[in-house]
C-alpha cells in the first residue's frame, strides 16, 4: 500500500549521523545536480536515480505501460539479449534494480570500484537503449498478468484498490499502476517505447550516490548515464482531488477475517504543521506498542494482532491512512473503537506523557534504522525529490523536539475529522453499524 510512502518519509527523516556532515553537492558538466556521501572504506558505490512521474504518467488506455516498461529494462540492450545482459552484469559483480510506483521510476545500482567503468557503461545501455524484444515483452507481460490474477484474489490488494478508487476517483492514483488484464494484454512494443521516452527523461531525474567515488568521478558517471535520454518527458498528472466522505464500504470476500483500511485527507511535507503531524501520527498509530490505537484495539480488547497509521505522502496528494485485520465477528467493534479514538483525540488531544514518549522515540531510533551506502543513496534521492537542503538532517531532530503539546493538539483537530474518516472492509464482517 502507498502507506509505504510515509515510511519513506520517516526513513528520510532518519538519516544517520554518518551522513549529517558529509553530504556533498555535485554539479556535472552536463548540468545535472547530484548529492554524494563519499566513503572510501569499502571499494564499492551505491548509485540511485529517481525519475519523477512513475505509473501516473500512463497515457489514456495504456494503464500498466510504465510498470511493464520498467520490468523490461533489464531484458536486453545492444547485442545482449536478456540472458546475455544478466551474464554481463553478473560477471561484473554488479547489481541493478529497476522499479516503478505511482510517482517514480527508480534505478538502483551497486558496483565495485574496479569494475566501475564497465558496470556504468552496461547500465547506460540498459537505461538509454533497452531492446524491448517482442519475446521478452510477451514473457514479462505474462508474468505481470499472472501477478494481476493473483492480486484479484488477495484481500489486501482488493482493499487497496477499493480505497484508492474511493480516495482519488479518476486521477491515476485511483487505479492500479500495474494495469488491468485487458489494458496490459493490449499493450504493444510501441506503447512500451512511448512509456520509456515519456518517463525516463533528463528534466525529472534526481541522482545520489554513496561510497567509493569522488565528486569528479560521480559527475562523469552521471553525464555518461544520462547522455542518451530525452531532455523532456510527459507532463505530470496534476493535483489529485481527495474524495473521502466518511462511512464504510464492504466488499464481500470469503474467510474468517476482514481486511480493514481507513483514511482521511492528510498533510503535505511542505506544510508548517508537518512535523507536528508526524509526531501526532506516532502517538496515534506509530510503530510502538504503546501507540494509542495499538493499545486500545489490540492490548485492551484483543480485536487485532496489529494496527498502524501513516502519513501517506504522494507527489500530488496527501492522506493519513491506517490498516488492520480483524475476525469477522470483531470487525464492527474494531471500527467503532478506531472511530471513538479518532474523535477523542480530535476533541481532547494527547497527553504530555504521550508527546514526550513519541519525541524520544522519533529522535533516538534513527541511526538504528539506517546502514549501508544503498540506503543512504536512496535517502538522499528522496530528500532532493522533496526539495530539502543538504543540511536538513542536521536540523531534523530540532524540528521534532520543537513540537509542543499545543502544536500536536491543534493538528489533531485539523486532521482527525471523524466525518471524513473512511473505511474499506474486505471480508464478511458481522453487525457493522454503518455498512
Amino acid at each position: 500500500m502507498k502507506i509505504l510512502r510515509l515510511a519513506a518519509l520517516f526513513l528520510l527523516a532518519a538519516l544517520p549521523v554518518r551522513a549529517e556532515t558529509d553530504i556533498q553537492t555535485v554539479t556535472t558538466p552536463g548540468g545535472v545536480t547530484a548529492w554524494l556521501v563519499e566513503d572510501h572504506q569499502i571499494p564499492f558505490t551505491a548509485l540511485e536515480l529517481r525519475f519523477q512521474g512513475g505509473t501516473s504518467l500512463d497515457l489514456p488506455g495504456k494503464r500498466g505501460a510504465v510498470n511493464l516498461m520498467t520490468a523490461l529494462i533489464e531484458e536486453g540492450t545492444g547485442d545482449l539479449d536478456s540472458q546475455g545482459f544478466a551474464k554481463a552484469r553478473d560477471t561484473l559483480a554488479a547489481s541493478f534494480e529497476f522499479d516503478s510506483d505511482s510517482d517514480s521510476v527508480t534505478v538502483s545500482a551497486r558496483f565495485l570500484s574496479e569494475n566501475r567503468d564497465a558496470a556504468v557503461d552496461l547500465l547506460r545501455q540498459a537505461i538509454t537503449a533497452p531492446r524491448f524484444d517482442q519475446d521478452a515483452i510477451d514473457r514479462v507481460k505474462g508474468q505481470v498478468l499472472a501477478n494481476l490474477r493473483g492480486s484479484e484474489k488477495d484481500p489486501g490488494d482488493i482493499a487497496n484498490r477499493a480505497f484508492d478508487a474511493a480516495a482519488f476517483g479518476d486521477h491515476p492514483y485511483g487505479t492500479d499502476g500495474s494495469g488491468t488484464a485487458d489494458s496490459v494484454t493490449a499493450l504493444t512494443r510501441d506503447d512500451i517505447l512511448a512509456a520509456h521516452k515519456g518517463a525516463m527523461a533528463r528534466d525529472r531525474v534526481t541522482v545520489a550516490a554513496a561510497g567509493d567515488i569522488t565528486p569528479d568521478q560521480l559527475a562523469a558517471v552521471i553525464d555518461m548515464l544520462l547522455a542518451g535520454l530525452p531532455e523532456t518527458g510527459l507532463p505530470q498528472p496534476g493535483a489529485a482531488t481527495i474524495d473521502l466522505k466518511g462511512g464504510i464500504t464492504v466488499q464481500d470476500y470469503p474467510g474468517p477475517q476482514s481486511v480493514i483500511l481507513f483514511g482521511a485527507p492528510g498533510i503535505a511535507f511542505e506544510d508548517p504543521d508537518y512535523f507536528a503531524a508526524s509526531v501526532l501520527n506516532e502517538i496515534v498509530g506509530g510503530s510502538r506498542f504503546s501507540a494509542r490505537l495499538m493499545n486500545e484495539v489490540r492490548e485492551k480488547r484483543g480485536l487485532t494482532y496489529g494496527i498502524g497509521t501513516a502519513l501517506a505522502g504522494y507527489d500530488h496528494a496527501d492522506l493519513i491512512v491506517g490498516q488492520l485485520s480483524s475476525d469477522n465477528t470483531k470487525t464492527a467493534e474494531a471500527i467503532q473503537v478506531i472511530r471513538d479514538q479518532w474523535a477523542e483525540i480530535a476533541a481532547n488531544g494527547v497527553t504530555p506523557e504521550e508527546l514526550e514518549a513519541a519525541k524520544t522515540y522519533m529522535t533516538g531510533a534513527y541511526p538504528l534504522r539506517f546502514d549501508g551506502n544503498g540506503r543512504i543513496a536512496s535517502i538522499l534521492v528522496g530528500m532532493q525529490s522533496l526539495g530539502l537542503p543538504a543540511d536538513y538532517p542536521k536540523t531534523r531532530n530540532d524540528r521534532i523536539n520543537a513540537v509542543t503539546l499545543d502544536d500536536v493538539n491543534r493538528v489533531a483537530k485539523r486532521l482527525m475529522n471523524p466525518d471524513t474518516l473512511t473505511f474499506v472492509v474486505v471480508g464478511q464482517p458481522q453487525n457493522l453499524p454503518n455498512p
